[in-house]
C-alpha cells in the first residue's frame, strides 16, 4: 500500500518511512504543506499521515482539501497538539484516527492495520479465494497445509487485488500502488502482465485460478468466489 507521510520533523519522518518500508509499504515524504499538495496532485494514496503543525500552514487544511480529491484514502493525524478542539476538528473533517506524539511505531502500524480491516471489510486473519487461503499479515499463500512461495511483488499484487475484490484495477493503478510509479509505456504494462502470468502459473499447479480475471484493455480483477 502507498503512504504519504506529511511531517516536518525530518528525523521522525525518516523513522516512520524506514519502519513502514520494512512492512512492505511504499512511502512518499512531504515536510510542508506545499510539498504535500504537490504530491497529492500527482499521486493516489491508501494512507496519508498528517502532522498538524507545519512550517507553512496547518495540516487540517491539507486534510480538508485532500478529502475532496482522495475520498477513499485513510487519514491519520499525528501531532504533538493535545487539545480536544484540534482532535475533534480533524475527526470532523474525516480523519480515521488521531495519534498523539510521542507514539510507538508499532502502535501506528497496528492502527493502520485496524483501519485497513475496516476499510476493506476484513473480519478474519485468513482470507479465502477459490481453494486458497491468504494470510495478509504473515504474507503467506496456502493450499491445504502447503505454503506456496510467491515473490514479494507477486504477493503485493495478489493481496492488493484481493483487498479490492470484484473491482477492476487498471495497470496504472496497480503500478502506482505496488511499484510506486504510473505505467507510462508498453514495457511497464508488460511487466505487470508478466507478474500476473507468474502468479497464475504458480497457483495453477495446485488449483484453477479462474477467479483472477483479465479485463481486456483495462486491467485485472479478482471476482467474488
Amino acid at each position: 500500500m502507498k503512504v504519504l507521510i506529511v511531517e516536518d520533523e525530518k528525523t521522525l519522518a525518516y523513522e516512520i518511512d524506514s519502519f513502514l518500508k520494512k512492512s512492505f509499504y511504499l512511502c512518499d515524504l512531504a515536510h510542508n504543506v506545499k510539498s504535500a499538495n504537490e504530491k497529492l496532485g500527482l499521486n493516489q494514496y491508501d494512507f496519508i499521515l498528517i502532522d498538524l503543525s507545519l512550517p507553512d500552514g496547518d495540516g487540517l487544511e491539507i486534510l480538508k482539501n485532500a478529502k475532496k480529491s482522495h475520498p477513499n484514502t485513510a487519514y491519520i493525524i499525528i501531532t504533538a497538539r493535545s487539545n480536544l478542539k484540534d482532535r475533534v476538528a480533524g475527526l470532523d473533517l474525516g480523519a480515521d484516527d488521531y495519534l498523539a506524539k510521542p507514539f510507538y511505531l508499532l502502535e501506528l502500524q497496528s492502527r493502520m492495520q485496524a483501519i485497513a480491516r475496516r476499510k476493506f471489510g476484513i473480519t478474519e486473519e485468513l482470507l479465502t479465494i477459490g481453494q486458497f487461503k491468504i494470510d495478509l499479515p504473515k504474507r503467506f499463500v496456502f493450499f491445504g497445509g502447503q505454503n506456496i512461495e510467491l515473490s514479494r511483488k507477486e504477493f503485493d499484487l495478489l493481496s492488493y487485488l484481493l483487498l479490492h475484490k470484484n473491482r477492476v484495477l487498471t495497470r496504472a493503478q496497480l503500478s502506482e500502488h505496488i511499484w510506486g510509479t504510473f505505467v507510462n509505456d508498453d514495457y511497464d504494462s508488460n511487466y505487470i502482465d508478466a507478474h500476473i502470468k507468474n502468479i497464475r502459473k504458480k497457483l495453477n499447479v495446485w488449483a484453477a485460478t479462474e477467479w483472477l480475471e483479465t479485463v481486456r484493455g483495462v486491467g485485472y480483477r479478482i471476482k467474488k468466489s
